[in-house]
């Protein structure tokens, strides 16, 4: 089963940072990518191609609260590429828009905390 590994690396949900190595294993013409990162393990569903399988990892990734997502592949057909290869930076997602009954909640306690 061919594998390339890619390198991810961002702010985990409680802001810290992080780079860990992302398989990408490819069987039947479908690929998936594999995350561990302390507990957690996340596998993609089968995508049609590396980029699709690492983007369905990032939209998981950012959907649980991580930032900063950026990627570099670091093994190719078991080739070490160290860091020859340009890193992939991907956009975080646009915040929720932020109701107004949100807003003025928030401007009333930042002006407690003041006094």
């Amino acid at each position: 089963m061919p594998q390339e590994t890619y390198q991810l690396a961002g702010l985990d949900p409680r802001e810290r940072g992080f780079s860990r190595p992302v398989d990408v294993l490819a069987h039947d013409r479908q690929y998936r990518a594999t995350l561990r990162y302390e507990s957690a393990r996340i596998v993609t569903e089968p995508a049609a191609s590396q980029e699709a399988a690492l983007q369905s990892l990032i939209a998981t990734l950012h959907g649980q609260g991580y930032r900063q997502l950026k990627t570099h592949i670091s093994f190719r057909e078991g080739r070490y590429l160290g860091s020859r290869e340009f890193w992939t930076e991907y956009p975080d997602p646009a915040p929720a828009p932020r109701s107004v009954l949100a807003a003025l909640r928030s401007w009333l306690y930042r002006g407690n905390g003041s006094t």
